[in-house]
């Protein structure tokens, strides 16, 4: 077995806790464990609480404004307004040169959709709407879907699924298990349902910069992946397709990423915090 890299260092001179001792032990046997930055002391944990309020906050007011004829400019304004008003930044907001506050992702745009005066949401759409805040330093992120208006069954067991499969994720990620334990009760669902579940994005640590170690993949085998130790905050995002699973980055914006097969995909987003317990939910 090819022994991964030693993450997790105790300092010179100082006891080993219970902690250490449980993470080194997995460490031993090859397996990949945070470093010791990825886990949040109660203060920063503290911080990323507060802005996931705010976050929330946000995705409230989309879900009670949103309906067609819109504009996704207008959905990114209202981002845009409301953050700001509450003391934070949209994180998107000029990140490597993304031009908008917000994501929003219409049929088979999978993510990174930009919000354009000239996207009209129309009946029958489903649109992800990713939203990130900074507060006092502190990330958090979360996305929604919505249907505007009546869509067709498709589409409707689609975002539903997609759905299903954040959860059935959450419940997957238990403390000390993996990462991959989380990707392989997510793929499952999906597959079981006809849907595919796109490899070439993924959740992430979050927390103290907008994308963090580790990478939270929606596919793979049990006891795979980084270790999940308490303090450690992450998203996990899947994005599930009605189709293919590959998707293509739109060479316009170098920002769009589209199904392949241009057929429609969803997802769901929370921000979580590993617990002694299980995921204690920071972002809704």
């Amino acid at each position: 077995m090819m022994r991964n890299k030693i993450n997790w260092r105790v300092p010179k001179g100082a006891e080993l806790t219970e902690l250490d001792k449980k993470v080194l032990y997995f460490q031993n046997k090859g397996h990949l464990v945070p470093s010791r930055k990825l886990i949040k002391t109660p203060e920063q944990i503290e911080g990323i609480r507060r802005s996931g309020v705010i976050n929330t906050a946000v995705l409230d007011l989309v879900a009670s404004e949103i309906k067609a004829g819109m504009s996704t400019a207008e959905i990114d304004k209202m981002v845009y307004d409301f953050t700001v008003s509450h003391g934070a930044i949209p994180a998107p907001l000029n990140y490597e040169g993304f031009p908008k506050s917000v994501c929003t992702s219409i049929n088979e745009v999978v993510c990174h959709g930009i919000p354009s005066e000239d996207e009209i949401l129309e009946e029958g759409d489903i649109i992800n709407v990713d939203v990130s805040t900074i507060l006092d330093g502190y990330y958090s992120d979360a996305s929604r879907m919505f249907i505007i208006g009546k869509t067709s069954p498709e589409k409707e067991k689609l975002v539903r699924v997609a759905k299903e499969c954040l959860e059935i994720g959450m419940q997957a990620a238990t403390p000390f298990g993996f990462v991959g334990d989380i990707g392989n009760a997510i793929e499952k669902h999906a597959k079981k349902n006809g849907f595919s579940v796109v490899r070439d994005l993924c959740g992430h640590g979050v927390g103290l910069e907008f994308h963090e170690e580790p990478d939270v993949e929606h596919f793979g085998r049990k006891g795979t992946g980084m270790l999940l130790v308490p303090g450690m905050v992450f998203t996990i995002e899947p994005m599930i397709n009605m189709g293919t699973y590959k998707v293509f980055v739109d060479e316009e914006d170098d920002w769009t990423v589209v199904t392949e097969d241009e057929l429609p995909s969803a997802q769901w987003e929370h921000t979580f915090l590993m617990t002694e317990n299980g995921l204690e939910i920071l972002t809704y």
